[in-house]
């Protein structure tokens, strides 16, 4: 019974915890407490997930289930990095004499579907210093600010860890890529 309800509304669950926890994190504890304010919260998740699957929104795209387990664990690698890169271009920016030297990188995106592309595009951008200009049908061309910024083999593991969210294709790709650095690192002295 459970397997069956996960089938046929499965998104429209996951979509309902995800809204009705976005509510309650952006909402003060006043609002909890108040039973009006927490009907029409509920009410507006509700109207909200019906419209979007009257909209036909509730696919693999529109609701990406898979991606959950991992996205957390990404968000926060994310965040340091783009920690790293603000340090990098503060560091830039005050030092006298600014000295950039923009580039034009083309990163390899090897990810299996539109939102895995979407990821990769936005995390490039969200990064400080670097931003997606054109996306191919293999790569993404990004401008970097400095050679610093540039730096492909930081994109690459980027594209790597965006592929292990992106379903089980990408996920067999990202070990297999896991695998062969492995082997590169044992054979190089």
């Amino acid at each position: 019974m459970v397997r069956f309800i996960l089938k046929v509304a499965g998104r429209q669950i996951a979509l309902i915890m995800t809204l009705g926890l976005l509510w309650l994190c952006l909402s003060g504890e006043e609002h909890w407490a108040n039973s009006t304010l927490a009907v029409f919260g509920l009410a507006s998740v509700l109207l909200c997930v019906w419209l979007a699957d009257r909209a036909g929104m509730l696919d693999r795209e529109g609701v990406p289930t898979r991606i959950f387990p991992g996205i957390l664990g990404y968000m926060f690698w994310l965040t340091i990095e783009i920690g790293k890169a603000n340090l990098i271009v503060v560091a830039h920016a005050l030092r006298p004499g600014l000295k950039l030297s923009p580039k034009m990188v083309e990163v390899p995106a090897h990810q299996t579907s539109d939102i895995g592309k979407t990821i990769f595009a936005n995390s490039i951008t969200l990064t400080p210093g670097t931003v997606s200009v054109d996306l191919h049908e293999g790569s993404i061309l990004v401008h970097a600010l400095t050679e610093e910024l540039s730096d492909p083999a930081g994109m690459n593991l980027m594209g790597h860890k965006v592929c292990a969210l992106d379903g089980p294709e990408g996920r067999d790709w990202a070990k297999q890529k896991q695998l062969e650095r492995a082997q590169q690192r044992q054979v190089a002295p």
